[in-house]
């Protein structure tokens, strides 16, 4: 017996003496493979590593040309934002964006996920790639493409007679009493300029335009299921939805797992671009509109003078508190799927 674990130790120390050289003979196997990722680490360095050091700016005056030569404010751009002059504003961009985030996990969420399974349930290959192509084509249009074709719909236009004419959705919006006009004859309403169907728009929009393209990873992990656990589900008695609930589902269970976990750490990160090529009427859209990036976008062009003469270092600090939200966000939920299940991002 101490002949083995003598043999064992033995083992054990030339294995961690050559771990070195094991590790070089493979650099060496695979060179190639790592030269391609030299370009994804310069990306990271130069696009994600090196604008650290702007977070620092956020706790400056930036009244100086450098940044490093910048006096020290401590919390003072925090304070303006949380209770401060801003705070009314920045709660209510908070509150949106967290709502529309909230949407779209509820509604956004499921649909690629019911889209991949509907796939899955079609036999004609050919038949199934149209409507693959087809349902992934709205994610690569351009966003301005889209929103021009959600705003010819979402208008209308009151003629002399007092009638109404307008786009698709302004017209089904009329048809069910939704929309309010208040403007005279041969004027031009849109139904985007409402603050309580921005939203609603917006989001089912947005499902539009990502469900086709976000069902690739879950039909993917629909067709990683072996067709034997399928053959003995069928021979169990099994219905189709038997087989989804008891076999499809937990074979896509660790994909679901992952991708809800990083679509998680998104919740609060909302693009701007796509909002502000909607609003319609900046008075009152804004309402339920406005979100944290836009929010931004908007105080970029403030003028300092409000801010006691020193340059706006606001957006700098909404950015930090929003990506330590998401990081909150991110390492509760991972925490959470490694008790209940084994699935986990680490």
């Amino acid at each position: 017996m101490q002949k083995i674990v003598e043999t064992d130790q033995a083992t054990i120390d030339e294995v961690e003496r050559s771990k070195w050289k094991r590790t070089a003979l493979t650099l060496v196997k695979d060179w190639r493979l790592y030269v391609l990722l030299i370009p994804m680490l310069v990306f990271l360095v130069l696009f994600k590593y090196l604008p650290i050091a702007g977070i620092l700016t956020g706790f400056k005056w930036g009244n100086d040309n450098t940044l490093f030569n910048s006096q020290w404010c401590g919390f003072e751009w925090l304070s303006k934002i949380f209770v401060g002059t801003e705070a009314p504003v920045f709660w209510k961009a908070f509150r949106n964006t967290f709502v529309n985030s909230m949407y779209g996990l509820i509604f956004g969420f499921p649909i690629p996920i019911i889209l991949a399974l509907l796939f899955s349930e079609i036999k004609n290959r050919y038949y199934r790639s149209f409507l693959q192509v087809a349902c992934y084509l709205p994610h690569f249009v351009s966003a301005i493409v889209i929103t021009t074709i959600i705003r010819l719909w979402a208008r209308g236009e009151i003629d002399q007679s007092g009638g109404f004419g307008g786009g698709l959705l302004y017209q089904l919006f009329k048809a069910f009493g939704w929309t309010v006009t208040d403007r005279g004859v041969n004027s031009t309403v849109s139904i985007l300029a409402h603050p309580k169907y921005f939203r609603p728009i917006y989001q089912v929009s947005g499902v539009w335009e990502g469900a086709g393209y976000g069902s690739i990873v879950y039909f993917a992990a629909i067709l990683a299921i072996s067709p034997v656990s399928y053959e003995a589900a069928r021979i169990d008695g099994a219905t189709k939805l038997q087989q989804i609930r008891y076999v499809t589902f937990p074979g896509m269970a660790p994909t679901l797992t992952i991708m809800l976990i990083m679509r998680i750490g998104q919740i609060l990160n909302i693009g701007y671009e796509k909002i502000i090529l909607l609003v319609e009427d900046e008075k009152n859209a804004w309402e339920t509109a406005d979100v944290i990036s836009t929010y931004v976008y908007r105080m970029s062009g403030r003028s300092a003078v409000q801010f006691t003469g020193a340059v706006p270092m606001i957006g700098i600090v909404m950015d930090l508190f929003n990506s330590i939200i998401a990081m909150v966000l991110v390492l509760g939920a991972n925490a959470i799927s490694r008790r209940v299940s084994s699935t986990s991002l680490f």
